[in-house]
């Protein structure tokens, strides 16, 4: 049976932490705020990969509350997300995905991006969508305070 999942995730800019999207850490003055690397576009989709196999989101697998991940790399939760879908034989097939920010640019790391999550994830580059806009200087987005992700993933179930 093939499912589908949506993720979404999105955290506030920050002064004295680092921007980390997609496993790439960005020169950028800002980062987002969070109990892990506050990745909102890994966060995205493992939510989304989580959710196509009928799993808790990511909250329950990685609670703000546990003091043994504090500062964990996103990378590493998508790559515990991915044994959760090996465990249960399933199979992972596509994962497409969308950044909201008004800065930074993202499209010159989006290949590092794309990179880093299929490696994570176990998937050719090629099956991992990652695509950016602006929110259009609308709402807290659009005034530069928070980024924001979508993600859907399409998995087939055993």
């Amino acid at each position: 049976m093939f499912a589908t999942g949506i993720g979404y995730d999105v955290h506030c800019l920050v002064e004295g932490r680092p921007l980390v999207l997609g496993g790439v850490t960005f020169d950028y003055p800002l980062g987002l705020e969070g109990h892990s690397d506050a990745d909102v576009l890994c966060h995205a989709i493992a939510d989304a990969i989580l959710g196509a196999a009928g799993e808790p989101d990511i909250g329950h697998l990685f609670p703000n509350t546990d003091e043994s991940i504090r500062g964990i790399s996103s990378l590493e939760i998508l790559r515990r997300v991915r044994a959760v879908l090996d465990e249960r034989g399933h199979v992972l097939n596509t994962i497409d995905s969308t950044l909201i920010a008004e800065a930074p640019k993202i499209g010159p790391h989006l290949m590092a991006m794309k990179e880093n999550i299929a490696g994570a994830l176990g998937l050719p580059p090629g099956h991992v969508g990652i695509k950016a806009t602006t929110n259009e200087k609308l709402g807290f987005l659009g005034r530069g305070e928070g980024i924001a992700a979508m993600a859907v993933a399409a998995i087939e179930r055993q």
